[in-house]
């Protein structure tokens, strides 16, 4: 992401509507006009399901689609809200990449779903510490990713490219169209560069499955050569790749290598997407080929997952293409590694087939590092499960899915715990990071374990003035102690109100201080200990959270939520609690309040006044979880009008404690009936 950009211009532009709203006052009106069956015209159809107004993610189908799309065209639910994370090693030194190209039932399934959706069994990726790319691919002319794949990925430091494919008879048409002279491709490049700063993702992957005329073909290379300035000038660290497809002629040949045939496109772009056909002696060829230019680790080779066609490996033996592709240094492109959840019938073994996959992989990947600043904070969130949880409670129980919930991932390496004698205490790797720790650093660990356990961290870190000679050293960790970090502040109180209690559901919270100067941290393990004469009893040992902040940030003050607004407002009526037709509310609702500082908000409604004044105001009834500045209320059943209600946003903040309500943002509805004529 571009380092000029500042974390708050990711965040979605506020809304015109909202520019309507005086923010000095607390209420808004509606008039309810009768609905009697779902009616979302109002809101931009291919961004809003039509029956519920959900927002969703789309991709766009026509070149005239793409040229006509302006900034005001964009769907504000599909800007991601985490930038990319910094990475050890960075990307452009690594010498071999793992790029995977998600290709799955023509895409935009659970995932089109910005808010998250109710899923029993989806499909979802979680061992991002093995790759360094993350491509969402469809058949769509324009596929732009959506959000929360490119919010998961980039917690974990993962470049997310959008995919232009034309293809077929229709596509050679687009193709005469936009690369017919310098203007034309310009302008379809453009319009590429502009979406993906947009909506937040990283750059192209460009697949050209139809044959070219010499005209077509000739600007190709500067089509590609401009696309990729503009990318790189408007988003350092951004890519645009090449798939294997087209020859310098403009003939439709894969060749599966890079060679003279097509080496041109190659060196007009960042990198170059094989086909999934090659031998390992086409690898060896390339490894000596002059058009290489030193840019081996720019070559990407393809693996298609299914195993369709001739090709080395695939399915549970990918492995075994790795294995020669790793062995000639090139990097690779996996191509559908979804296979392990379209083809296997059972989905509820899911996760187990997940893991087989990917460990059986684990020997060729390279393992990166997010090199995020503290705070660090992580409950493991995979972003779906069979229930919600809010500090070891149970909150709801319904299955879900919403990646952008997904927090930073632990190591997926199905090591044995080491040591675990009677004179040792068995631990476990967890995490790889690059973090610098803060002078006085709080360490939370949050667990539940048998009876007669106990568990610990164990940090490692390296010393940046010793880095010349890669020290590594163990930090022993110290009993936790306030001094020196403000006692009397509210914050700091309330963390360490937090130290040591039992909470419901039998979680230990332990915290810990750390004093050090000029460390970073690089290894997260788990120390178990357990009583000398319980060592032969089988033992259960979960971690729910691990936290790291900085002490001195508890001094500052947290902020408050302003400016929150409610717009697009749909009336509709439909089944509800009641034997007749219920009202429902739909609306946008749009605030301030700095992404970096918060997991995530939680959104609330009451009833503060109905059409009968007897009955009290109500209590505050969670409707969900927003991971952005925005949250869509859908299928709200509501009083009949006239009626007064409240919609509150409240900061889950990662230090850590909850924020007072004083902290929250806060507006009233009021809506009565439109009058008839």
């Amino acid at each position: 992401m571009d380092p000029s950009v500042s974390e708050g211009d990711l965040e979605p532009s506020r809304p015109e509507s909202c520019l309507d709203q005086p923010m000095d006052s607390s209420s808004v009106h509606e008039v309810v006009h009768e609905v009697v069956h779902s009616d979302s015209s109002a809101l931009p159809a291919k961004h809003h399901d039509p029956d519920t107004t959900e927002p969703i993610s789309c991709g766009l189908q026509t070149l005239e689609e793409l040229l006509s799309w302006k900034r005001s065209d964009a769907n504000l639910f599909n800007v991601a809200a985490v930038p990319l994370a910094p990475r050890d090693p960075p990307l452009a030194t690594s010498a071999r990449r793992t790029l995977v190209s998600h290709d799955m039932m023509g895409g935009y399934l659970d995932d089109r779903f910005t808010q998250g959706t109710h899923s029993d069994a989806p499909y979802a990726f979680y061992h991002w510490q093995y790759i360094d790319i993350f491509n969402y691919f469809t058949h769509n002319m324009v596929t732009i990713p959506p959000v929360v794949w490119t919010n998961a990925a980039h917690t974990h430091g993962v470049v997310v490219l959008g995919t232009f494919i034309t293809e077929w008879t229709d596509g050679a048409v687009v193709c005469e169209a936009f690369l017919k002279d310098e203007e034309s491709y310009r302008a379809v490049a453009d319009r590429l560069v502009q979406i993906s700063h947009c909506y937040g993702f990283d750059g192209w992957l460009i697949n050209i499955e139809n044959s070219l005329s010499e005209a077509a073909v000739k600007n190709t290379p500067l089509f590609l050569q401009y696309l990729t300035e503009q990318m790189h000038e408007r988003a350092p660290g951004s890519l645009v790749l090449w798939y294997d497809s087209v020859l310098e002629k403009g003939e439709l040949k894969w060749q599966n290598e890079l060679n003279e045939s097509n080496r041109v496109f190659f060196g007009a772009c960042d990198g170059f997407f094989t086909n999934y056909n090659w031998t390992e002696q086409s690898l060896e060829w390339m490894t000596g080929y002059s058009g290489l230019d030193g840019r081996q680790a720019d070559v990407y080779v393809g693996v298609d997952v299914f195993a369709r066609g001739k090709v080395v490996g695939g399915m549970w033996e990918t492995n075994k293409a790795l294995e020669i592709i790793r062995k000639h240094n090139f990097s690779v492109a996996l191509f559908a590694p979804g296979w392990v959840y379209e083809t296997l019938s059972d989905k509820t073994q899911f996760r187990k087939n997940q893991d087989k996959f990917w460990a059986l992989l684990s020997d060729f990947l390279s393992i990166h590092r997010p090199a995020s600043p503290l705070p660090f904070v992580s409950s493991f969130c995979q972003g779906f499960g069979k229930a919600i949880y809010r500090r070891g409670q149970l909150e709801a129980s319904r299955s879900w899915f919403n990646l952008s919930a997904q927090e930073v991932q632990p190591l997926y390496n199905n090591t044995q715990l080491e040591g675990g004698g009677v004179a040792e205490q068995p631990h476990a790797k967890i995490f790889s990071l690059d973090v610098l720790l803060a002078p006085k650093t709080l360490v939370a660990l949050i667990y539940k374990s048998s009876p007669g356990i106990r568990m610990s961290l164990e940090l490692k870190t390296t010393d940046p003035s010793q880095c010349t000679h890669m020290n590594v050293h163990d930090v022993k960790v110290p009993p936790v102690s306030a001094a020196g970090l403000g006692d009397g502040l509210e914050s700091v109180s309330q963390f360490f109100q937090l130290c040591g209690n039992l909470s419901a559901g039998g979680w230990t919270i332990g915290c810990s201080q750390l004093e050090l100067r000029g460390c970073a941290l690089r290894e997260v393990s788990v120390s178990i200990q357990r009583d000398t004469e319980a060592q032969e009893t089988p033992i259960s040992c979960r971690v729910g959270e691990i936290l790291l902040m900085d002490g001195a940030s508890l001094q500052t003050p947290p902020q408050l939520v302003q400016g929150l607004c409610i717009y697009d407002v749909v009336w509709l009526r439909g089944a509800g609690t009641s034997t007749s037709p219920c009202l429902h509310l739909n609306a946008t609702m749009h605030w301030d309040y700095p992404t970096e500082f918060v997991r995530h908000f939680r959104v609330y409604w009451r009833r503060l006044r109905g059409p009968d004044p007897r009955i009290p105001p109500g209590q505050l009834a969670l409707m969900g979880r927003a991971y952005s500045n925005l949250y869509r209320v859908t299928e709200l059943e509501v009083p009949e009008a006239p009626g007064l209600l409240e919609l509150v946003v409240e900061p889950v903040i990662r230090k850590g404690f909850p924020l007072p309500e004083s902290h929250w943002g806060r507006r009233s509805l009021s809506y009565t009936e439109a009058k008839t004529k």
